[in-house]
Order: C-alpha cells, then sequence, then structure tokens
C-alpha cells in the first residue's frame, strides 16, 4: 500500500510517500518545507506532487495541535486542516489527521535499535506502559498504554498544564514569563521558544545590560545559536541557559513519565535532544528526572531513550493508516 504521510510542524513540514507491506515501512521522496512560506497544508501538498511527480489515494498527516473529527489547529501555525476539504481539494480518496506526537508514538515499533541513544537502561518491562515527550519548536507529550498484546498509542496536550517553579530563580523566570505572555505553560518554557525567553531572562537577571553576546549576530535561530555557543563555553549566559533548560526538560519528562507509570519507557523526540546528546549526559536532566520524592526509586527503573530518527513521526503515519 502507498500512502501520503506527513509531519506538520510551526517550523517545517517533511512529506513523503510510504510505502507499506509484510516486510515493513519505506519511505520515498521525502521532502522538506518551511511551513510558513505556504498559507496552507494544501499548498504544501500541491507543491509536493508537482515537484515529484506522484499522488497517492490516501494520506495521514501528524499535525503539532489538537486533533478531533479529522479537523486541527496547529499550534505556533496560522493552518486549520480539515481531512475532508484535503479531500476535495487534493482529490484524495482518504485522509486521516493525527497529533504528531501520536504519530511519532506510533513510529517507535517500526524503528531500530540504532535509532535510539539510550540515557538510562533503567529495568524495561515490555508490558508496561510508555510515553514520548518532544522538544522542538514547541514541547510535545504523548502516551502509549499497553492493552495486554501491544502499546496502543493516544495524544495528549500535557504540555499546554501550568508551568510549575520549585525555586526563588524558577519563580522569578514564571513572574518575567508571565510579565510578557500571561499564562504559562511548559510548552512556552520546554521549547526553542523557551530556550530563547529563558536566554532573555537570565541576561537582565544578570544585569548585563548591553553585553548580550548574541545580540550582533543577527541568528535566525536564536536557541539553535544559544545550545552552540553553551556547547563551545563562549557564552557564559548561553551555559546558563542550557543547563536550565535540560533541568526543566528533565523534570517535566519525569512529570510525564509519573502519570503515565512509564515502566516501558520514556522516549525523547523532537529536534533538540538529539542534537544535544552530551548535555543530555552530563548535564541535569536525569538527576531532574529522577528527584521525584518518594517515586526516585520507581524513576530509576524507567529506561529513557532518544529518538535520532527524526521521521518516526512519518513512519508513525503509515502505520496508523495501516492500522485504520
Amino acid at each position: 500500500m502507498q500512502v501520503l504521510v506527513g509531519d506538520i510542524g510551526g517550523t517545517k513540514t517533511v512529506l513523503a510517500i510510504a510505502e507499506t507491506d509484510a516486510d515493513g515501512i519505506r519511505l520515498i521522496g521525502d521532502r522538506r518545507y518551511a511551513s510558513r512560506d505556504f498559507a496552507s497544508l494544501e499548498a504544501v501538498v500541491a507543491r509536493f506532487f508537482a515537484e515529484t511527480g506522484r499522488t497517492c489515494e490516501r494520506a495521514a498527516f501528524a499535525v503539532a495541535g489538537p486533533v478531533q473529527d479529522d479537523r486541527s489547529e496547529i499550534t505556533n501555525l496560522p493552518w486549520a486542516p480539515s481531512a475532508r476539504d484535503l479531500e476535495q481539494a487534493l482529490g484524495l480518496r482518504t485522509v486521516r489527521l493525527l497529533n504528531d506526537l501520536e504519530a511519532v508514538a506510533w513510529g517507535i515499533a517500526a524503528l531500530a535499535p540504532a535509532d535510539f541513544e539510550v540515557l538510562h537502561p533503567g529495568e524495561p518491562n515490555p508490558a508496561g506502559n510508555a510515553c514520548v515527550v518532544a522538544a522542538g519548536t514547541g514541547l510535545g507529550e504523548a502516551g502509549l498504554y499497553w492493552d495486554g498484546t501491544a502499546h496502543r498509542p493516544f495524544a495528549t496536550e500535557g504540555s499546554h498544564a501550568d508551568f510549575a517553579p520549585r525555586d526563588d530563580r524558577e519563580m522569578a523566570l514564571l513572574r518575567w514569563f508571565r510579565g510578557r505572555y500571561g499564562y504559562v505553560n511548559w510548552d512556552r518554557v520546554v521549547s526553542g521558544m523557551g530556550i530563547a525567553d529563558s536566554y532573555d531572562f537570565l541576561l537582565e537577571r544578570r544585569g548585563a545590560g548591553g553585553s548580550d553576546p548574541l545580540r550582533e549576530a543577527a541568528v535566525e535561530d536564536k536557541a539553535a545559536a544559544i545550545a552552540t555557543a553553551a556547547a563551545d563555553g563562549s557564552c557564559p549566559v548561553c551555559v546558563e541557559t542550557m543547563q536550565l533548560f535540560m533541568e526543566l526538560y528533565g523534570r517535566e519528562a519525569g512529570n510525564l513519565a509519573l502519570k503515565h507509570m512509564a515502566v516501558g519507557g520514556v522516549y525523547l523526540g523532537g529536534g533538540i535532544a538529539p542534537k544535544n546528546l552530551d548535555l543530555l549526559r552530563r548535564g541535569p536532566f536525569l538527576e531532574a528526572f529522577f528527584d521525584k520524592g518518594l517515586m526516585t526509586a520507581l524513576m530509576r527503573r524507567m529506561p529513557v531513550k532518544v529518538i535520532l530518527e527524526q521521521r518516526a513521526a512519518l513512519f508513525g503515519a503509515a502505520r496508523f493508516m495501516a492500522a485504520a
């Protein structure tokens, strides 16, 4: 079976043709587009068809936002795709939408051991629940419950729950974010946009005034520039920013793992984790993940892995369509 699959996010849209059969899933002709260069998902798909000369009767799109009744409003992007509208506009027989983190959860079973980096081996229980938490442009979260036979992925919008500070610095961070944005959730703080904003907060807190190391750099991706400067030690504020980010990322990953009783595994998706493996290993991420009081021993039983395969959502969209 051939299916058009897509991973639709606030920064990028990736499309491919997935061939599924008894031997597995193969992705053909995957292409990446800047999401904000297009007015709609229909426009991106039309470009893909025109450039590749390929068409399909079926499509499954993983979208960064809640999906209800095959409709969605994409977080951090002014698109509101509808499966029925896509079918009509593109001449497709069947279109399905699913949350992007749900798609990543579906994709885990299609990946090989080499597609993961083990941060903490834990004591894996194959018949236990699992979860996925992914920091990128935003923060996404999904679960996989064990039904007695297999893992069943499901979507959540848990990253939009209230951000909870733990100490005086984080209380100040919360007040700073609240002054700028009003409501403050984990998505706002543990994400690429959160890295950029936390850098601004720490710069102000240090009283650095005009000595902003990135101000003159004219960088397109501020979060990536901060991570690079932190890795080479050239910017002390960047180092502190990434340490703070990893601590908060570890804490929220631990929150999700507890709520899902994820003894089957905790998977880190998104673009930030694979690019910062050294910091994940030696930084405060795991310490914050484990630090759950009476539940610390339970947390240490949970395997923690980074998903290295950036096309996991595409594989997952194909598995989702095959299951449907």
